[in-house]
């Protein structure tokens, strides 16, 4: 019978140092000097263990892997590539911030609308078609009911208003 291996699967949070400096470099495929180097170069910053450890996160090999790609596959030197990951870091910068200002407009959106539902609300009640004996006018219901203008008292029902 053959031994079966089994596999433990294990959530890390990306950006949680989890790799030392070996393992990191054979993920990302290079020398461990290279990370070194590139950390010097404040391309990459591994946390460190209590005992002063490089310790490499999953977000950490991705970005030795996109630096890879952009110096073998597209040919950038470092300096190229600080300014490119310089730029990613702004874009994302300012994609943070528009999606903080439209979550901010979708509630001023909101508030606004609120507001405007209030004060329509407000006219309907206050403001009620009146046959002024002319035509039909919009006037203040206050207005419309008061005992003191002519057109508001109630007259009695005529016979032909009961029929149905």
């Amino acid at each position: 019978m053959s031994a079966r291996r089994r596999l433990t699967s294990i959530d890390v949070a990306l950006d949680r140092g989890v790799f030392m400096i070996s393992v990191a470099a054979e993920l990302a495929n290079m020398h461990p000097q290279t990370l070194r180097t590139y950390e010097a170069r404040g391309l990459i910053t591994p946390k460190r263990s209590p005992k002063g450890t490089r310790l490499y996160s999953k977000e950490d090999i991705e970005t030795l892997r996109g630096i890879q790609e952009m110096t073998v596959e597209l040919g950038l030197n470092l300096a190229g590539v600080e300014r490119v990951l310089a730029l990613e870091a702004q874009v994302r910068r300012m994609r943070e911030r528009v999606e903080e200002l439209e979550a901010r407009e979708r509630l001023a959106e909101e508030r606004l609308t609120e507001a405007i539902e209030e004060v329509r609300g407000a006219f309907r009640a206050e403001l009620v078609p009146y046959n002024n004996g002319v035509g039909t006018a919009l006037v203040r219901a206050a207005d419309a009911r008061s005992p003191f203008h002519p057109r508001s008292r109630t007259r009695p029902k005529r016979r032909s208003d009961h029929a149905a």
